[in-house]
């Protein structure tokens, strides 16, 4: 597939319904997971440095990180109505799922088997996001600096609660420099 040319090879119709099925099916939790093991894994739509990258670049945009990802799916596949279609894959049936869902919720949530039902969804989502890290872990923690950038981002943020701006602003610049490529002497 050209990156110059969005491919017409999948229909806007597949793209809306694979991003419905990931929507659909990490309820709860675990988005990045299911994006990841669809895009990558099922439809071969991107490679793992793809979606890593398109991942990063998500998260640094403004919005929400999945319909960021969506839109560069989408947009890559079919152009802006691919990413029209991806978008609305993700949105559409969870909203009306959730407006359903808050409406039992505030009928039904003191009760005991509705607070269990959710601590099991928490779980499974949990377990989803640490085995996504693992399988992304393992492509891109290739060398002694990825493993300190990357235990310094998990000690920042998880162990110091150090906001995400702030994190960026120690952690990225070292990524940077050691991610620079070399360049070769400039000398005459």
């Amino acid at each position: 597939m050209s990156r110059d040319r969005p491919s017409s090879d999948v229909s806007l119709g597949r793209l809306a319904a694979t991003f419905c099925q990931i929507a659909l099916a990490s309820f709860g939790g675990g988005l990045s997971a299911w994006s990841r093991k669809v895009v990558v894994e099922d439809r071969g739509w991107m490679t793992d440095e793809e979606f890593l990258s398109a991942m990063t670049l998500c998260r640094v945009l403004p919005g929400a990180n999945q319909v960021n990802l969506a839109i560069y799916v989408g947009s890559k596949l079919r152009g802006p109505r691919g990413a029209v279609a991806a978008v609305l894959g993700l949105i559409a049936v969870p909203v009306l799922i959730v407006l359903v869902l808050g409406y039992l919720y505030f009928r039904n949530g003191s009760v005991p088997a509705t607070q269990s039902i959710l601590r099991g969804i928490t779980a499974v989502a949990v377990a989803m996001t640490f085995a996504m890290a693992y399988k992304t872990g393992a492509k891109a923690l290739r060398s002694l600096p990825a493993w300190v950038l990357c235990a310094a981002s998990f000690l920042l943020s998880a162990v110091f609660r150090v906001p995400l701006p702030v994190m960026l602003a120690i952690v990225a610049p070292v990524a940077l420099w050691w991610a620079w490529p070399a360049r070769p002497d400039a000398s005459p």
